[in-house]
């Protein structure tokens, strides 16, 4: 279990790294973190939970609505599937590279990210020569929270193993690998490094507690993080992906799923694409 929790830092990393600016229709939604999917054909309700995918411990709430959603389902579905180990080697892949980041970065990037990294953390770039950039993030992010760590994703995973559930995965690590790819140079995604701080995940966490979607979209789609083409991998084409897989899952037995919070507004967010679909999408307010 310690090697998913350390690898679900990389998650996150991945996943918090999915910010944008674009114009799009505003979808308003109430203040609920906990949605509920009904109609269209389901005999049963699956739900939707919106995660913070990493936050301090004594942050870290599940509440009394979800844990009585939770109990109402008979499969967790999340966007990677931690109980399969060949994602697990994915996402161990994802850290690591046989390639010295010397080798791989230009000599301006490098230099960039060293001087980053001697002034954020007290250390070289020499000491990354085997690390991805996806892995120093997940460094980085790591030592910003300054806090033991605590993730929904790992939570909902034990309960579900506990309760020998079935554990889903709604796309692969090779997706998430492939859309940063796409969506970042290396100059891109080390600029972002920087934003990664104390404040900023205090801020995040503060909009979190409020189950306020709207605020935490906002924060998603900053312009800092992300352009409209990288919404588009990052963001919208993701979550069409999912909505694509969810009926055929919703259909045989209630699901919970529990997809970064981020994921959940917007014109294209799950709940709207719902909606679209055919679904009664309501939020569980207590």
């Amino acid at each position: 279990m310690k090697k998913v929790i350390k690898l679900a830092v990389v998650f996150a990393a991945v996943v918090l790294s999915g910010n944008l600016h674009a114009q799009e229709k505003k979808v308003k939604l109430e203040n609920s973190l906990l949605w509920e999917i009904s109609g269209n054909g389901l005999t049963e309700p699956s739900y939707l939970y919106g995660t913070m995918h990493m936050m301090c411990e004594d942050d870290f709430l599940i509440k009394e609505k979800v844990e009585k959603a939770f109990e109402n389902t008979d499969k967790l579905a999340l966007e990677l599937d931690f109980d399969d180990p060949s994602e697990l080697m994915a996402m161990q892949s994802m850290t690591t590279s046989t390639i010295p980041l010397s080798e791989r970065l230009s000599k301006e990037d490098y230099a960039t990210l060293d001087n980053f990294l001697q002034t954020k953390l007290g250390v070289k770039a020499s000491q990354f020569e085997n690390y991805t950039l996806i892995g120093i993030m997940s460094v980085v992010m790591f030592k910003s929270l300054n806090c033991p760590p605590k993730m929904y994703e790992v939570e909902f995973m034990q309960q579900a193993m506990a309760n020998k559930r079935e554990i889903l995965g709604l796309e692969k690590v090779e997706a998430q690998v492939t859309g940063f790819s796409e969506s970042y140079t290396d100059e891109e995604f080390i600029d972002q490094l920087k934003y990664y701080d104390t404040s900023y995940f205090d801020e995040m966490v503060a909009v979190y507690k409020e189950e306020n979607l709207n605020g935490l979209y906002e924060m998603v789609i900053d312009e800092k993080f992300m352009d409209a083409d990288a919404k588009t991998i990052m963001l919208d084409n993701r979550n069409k992906n999912w909505v694509a897989i969810m009926p055929e899952l919703m259909k045989v037995q209630p699901v919970f799923f529990a997809v970064g919070a981020g994921h959940l507004p917007g014109e294209n967010g799950v709940i709207n694409l719902l909606r679209n679909a055919g679904y009664s999408v309501k939020p569980v307010l207590k």
